[in-house]
């Protein structure tokens, strides 16, 4: 996640596609538990809140969403 540490409850968007669980490059998830360096458990969920999918997932398959004004490094 490019020198980025995701935190608890951080919602993130996939950066690939993961075929074999149903998930689409894009789709939005939140950090749910952080389970060792860079390995986050990421709950997919709809609209309604019900979760479909719940991973651990690499840094790498991540990217932190922000809805507030970041400087680029």
């Amino acid at each position: 996640m490019n020198n980025n540490t995701l935190r608890m409850l951080d919602v993130v968007a996939l950066t690939e596609n993961l075929p074999e669980h149903g998930l689409c490059r894009g789709q939005v998830g939140t950090v749910v538990e952080i389970l060792g360096p860079n390995v986050y458990e990421v709950e997919f969920s709809d609209d309604e809140g019900q979760a479909y999918a719940m991973l651990a997932l690499g840094d790498e398959h991540l990217m932190g969403l922000h809805y507030h004004f970041l400087k680029a490094a």
